[in-house]
């Protein structure tokens, strides 16, 4: 939207992985006009960043983030983008290719284990928490990723539900794909957790009349059900497509706003701050922290056909 502060990116930053030895994870930072490095500040995790981050792209998450804080719609956050790990030899998966052949995505994405969390939560959180003031409350901590990205952000708020408890999921491969399709069962046994989530898939997503357990579109609402008997604070929605982020991509403000619609808010008609759209305040001075284009160090996306 023409006029919305825009924020700035951090990165590349790269940190190795104790969960996955051998390996690193890339990622950026996008920093919103409105930080306050006083103020103890909401995250939001992108899997795939490199491709939820791309201009042109499906997503352009970025974009999203400046015009709903600018709207006061979210809380001022930080987004953080963080590509499937590799080796240092592999290639950095690109919005092109994703990396399931290219680099650890498939071992880190689908099982469903609390590996991949662990990244998050050890490797990733404590490396933003030296450069950022970011709030320790995990219910301003939320995460977001699309097919097997979608099963990786699912599985932090799963088995970490004391460090992130916000959820978005693009198509997510709730499949055959490494068992994922055992979360059904899983939510029907287990104690209902504090975890708040919106699902995206389309009727066309990989269907597999042969074979329940490989079909897209049918594990997620197996899904959808097991999580709506346990009581669980959901929403979703059933697109008529395929397998891809379009339509997450077009409907990706209004699950943010749904997601995040319990930020404090005042009532008072002479609070002029709560009336106004949320203004940039000077950047504070990060000694090390030098804002690059990720454009500069990411492959070319692919063009936009929406």
């Amino acid at each position: 939207m023409e006029g919305v502060p825009k924020g700035r990116w951090v990165g590349p930053n790269v940190i190795p992985s104790a969960v996955f030895p051998g390996t690193q994870h890339t990622y950026f930072v996008y920093v919103p006009a409105q930080y306050d490095s006083n103020q103890p500040t909401a995250l939001m995790v992108f899997n795939d960043g490199q491709a939820m981050m791309a201009e042109p792209g499906d997503v352009q998450a970025q974009n999203v983030l400046d015009n709903l804080i600018f709207r006061r719609e979210i809380p001022v956050m930080l987004g953080v983008f963080i590509n499937p790990g590799r080796r240092p030899d592999q290639p950095e998966p690109n919005p092109r290719d994703w990396g399931d052949r290219t680099s650890n995505r498939a071992e880190e994405y689908n099982p469903p284990t609390d590996k991949y969390a662990r990244v998050i939560v050890e490797e990733l959180m404590p490396a933003l928490k030296k450069d950022y003031n970011l709030s320790p409350d995990p219910d301003l901590h939320g995460i977001i990723g699309s097919s097997s990205g979608g099963c990786a952000a699912f599985a932090v708020a799963w088995f970490r539900p004391d460090d992130f408890r916000k959820v978005i999921t693009f198509v997510g491969s709730f499949t055959s794909i490494r068992g994922e399709y055992i979360y059904p069962e899983l939510v029907a046994a287990s104690e209902r957790k504090p975890i708040r989530i919106f699902m995206q898939d389309g009727r066309n997503d990989n269907r597999r009349p042969d074979n329940p357990n490989g079909d897209w579109f049918y594990q997620n609402v197996r899904l959808m059900n097991a999580l709506a008997k346990k009581g669980y604070e959901l929403n979703y929605t059933w697109g008529i497509g395929n397998h891809g982020q379009k339509q997450g991509g077009a409907i990706f403000p209004e699950m943010m706003r749904w997601l995040w619609r319990d930020q404090p808010v005042s009532t008072d008609p002479n609070d002029k701050v709560e009336r106004s759209f949320r203004s940039p305040i000077a950047p504070p001075a990060e000694p090390g922290l030098k804002p690059t284009n990720p454009e500069a160090s990411a492959p070319p996306a692919k063009e936009n056909k929406n």
